[in-house]
């Protein structure tokens, strides 16, 4: 017979009562999303070129000097590209952002987070995703799936605690799954007016982390024209736009890369100080805490040191900031 707890509370605890309130004041105002940072461990893979290590480990050792409440490692990494960075630091949280709910059994996934979060003083946050279905094979109800992948997370030997989980969520759905199977969600590619009803669908408790892309550059033709190379890659896909589409963008917003309008809204572009203002909109629409994720013309393979230094000067970092 099956035990009977909360989901996602191990057997045997009380769940926290108010996950999202415990994880916001963890993470602070604001991380870092970045992809630039996502490598496989040098222990397991001999083609590993040890400079390009020692410059992940590096970076990921900075951003916790610089305040930095959380490390996002997007491109849909693995538990063990995970547990890189979380060797290399040593009080900042290691979120995925996210892992691909069709990438790793959910089995494993629950046996890694435990081992990973006891070794490292509870730091890794699992975020986790559907994905898109030119990505995954597998790719079919995506809503159904991602319950039942928490339920497998929860009859795991070592369970995930929902205050250890969140959801990239856009649509309603999903958010409400955020909402009672986790402690919040991350959504991606979102602006201020999705922060804002998000907020409204998830309450005041749980966690809501919106990644935010920053284009740091004054001129804004320029600051466009990078904005535009990396959200064209994201415009063809349907579970994106859809929701643009549901926030009053149209069609013609999503031609030749974006349109201004549309660029305005998903970025914040310019100097500090219109970072600063950007970023504060969203926390104003109820955004606990933001993901920031630095785009600049090589923003998978670049590592940007000056910038996330800037922004460590301009933006909120501290819960209270």
């Amino acid at each position: 017979m099956a035990s009977h707890h909360e989901p996602g509370t191990a057997p045997g605890t009380t769940p926290d009562p108010t996950p999202g309130r415990t994880l916001a004041t963890a993470l602070g105002r604001t991380g870092i999303w970045t992809a630039a940072l996502r490598v496989t461990d040098p222990a397991t893979d001999p083609s590993a070129d040890p400079a390009i290590h020692d410059a992940v480990r590096d970076a990921a050792a900075e951003l916790e000097a610089l305040g930095y409440g959380a490390l996002w490692l997007g491109g849909s990494p693995s538990p063990d590209q995970a547990a890189f960075l979380l060797e290399a630091t040593s009080r900042i949280t290691v979120a995925t952002g996210i892992l691909s709910i069709w990438d790793h059994e959910a089995a494993y996934v629950a046996e890694r987070h435990a081992a990973l979060d006891a070794a490292h003083g509870g730091r890794f946050l699992l975020g986790l995703g559907v994905s898109h279905s030119h990505m995954a094979k597998q790719y079919s109800r995506p809503y159904t799936a991602m319950r039942e992948y928490l339920d497998a997370l929860d009859a795991a030997p070592a369970p995930v605690p929902d205050s250890r989980r969140v959801l990239a969520a856009l649509g309603p759905k999903m958010l409400e799954l955020s909402r009672v199977r986790a402690a919040g969600a991350h959504p991606y590619l979102v602006t201020p007016e999705f922060t804002a009803e998000a907020r409204e669908i998830l309450g005041a408790d749980p966690l809501l982390a919106p990644d935010l892309k920053v284009v740091l550059e004054p001129d804004p033709d320029r600051a466009r024209a990078i904005a535009r190379g990396y959200l064209a890659y994201y415009l063809p896909m349907p579970n994106y736009t859809n929701n643009l589409l549901r926030l009053g963008f149209t069609e013609d917003d999503f031609r030749d890369g974006g349109s201004d309008r549309l660029v305005s809204s998903v970025f914040a572009l310019g100097d500090v100080d219109a970072i600063r203002r950007r970023a504060d909109e969203f926390l104003t629409a109820g955004a606990d805490h933001l993901a920031v994720q630095v785009v600049t013309t090589d923003p998978l393979g670049a590592i940007p040191l000056a910038e996330w230094r800037a922004l460590a000067e301009a933006l909120p970092l501290g819960h209270d900031g």
